[in-house]
């Protein structure tokens, strides 16, 4: 029995207290392991809680956006009504304003027609006025002539008659005498 006791002895001094080192050890790792496992479970809480506000913000902005799909629809679907009105409006103002051109152009041709006409006629008158005033000039001018030739066929004469009574009284002298 010595040796089993012996044996049992050199484990008792060797394997014993390595065995409560290892036994300390494993204690403290078995703590840290829990501590790391308390850890782990609490980042996947809080991973978990993250993922779930993620997918609340995710539902949310989806919600945000389909109410500005509607809004920005809603908004395209005035504008669509809008530009159609106003292009229905545009044709209408578009249309007005040909059939006033067309009016304006007619009643400015009508009072183009009436002032030449009226122009026309004044100038008509103005002609006949001064073929009339020439013509009346003319036959001053004819009067003045034959006035004037007269008047120098008188004057003519005059000197002539004066010259046969000269020549006369120088006669009657030499009659006389």
């Amino acid at each position: 029995m010595e040796i089993t006791e012996r044996v049992r002895k050199i484990f008792q001094e060797m394997i014993v207290p390595e065995l409560r080192r290892i036994r300390d050890e494993n204690q403290k790792i078995a703590a840290i392991l829990e501590v790391t496992n308390k850890r782990l479970e609490d980042m996947n809480t809080h991973l978990a809680d993250q993922s779930r506000r993620i997918d609340e913000v995710r539902s949310e902005l989806g919600q945000r956006i389909d109410e500005s799909n509607k809004r920005i629809d809603d908004t395209n679907k005035r504008i669509d009504e809008v530009r159609s009105e106003l292009g229905q409006r545009i044709d209408e103002v578009r249309s007005e304003l040909g059939q006033r051109i067309d009016e304006v152009r007619s009643e400015l041709g009508q009072r183009i027609d009436e002032v030449r006409s009226e122009l026309t006629e004044r100038m008509d008158d103005m002609h006949a006025d001064l073929v009339r005033r020439i013509d009346s000039n003319n036959e001053r001018i004819d009067q003045f002539f034959l006035t004037a030739a007269t008047k120098e066929a008188q004057a003519g004469m005059d000197r002539r008659l004066t010259s046969l009574e000269r020549e006369m009284g120088e006669i009657r002298q030499r009659l006389a005498a």
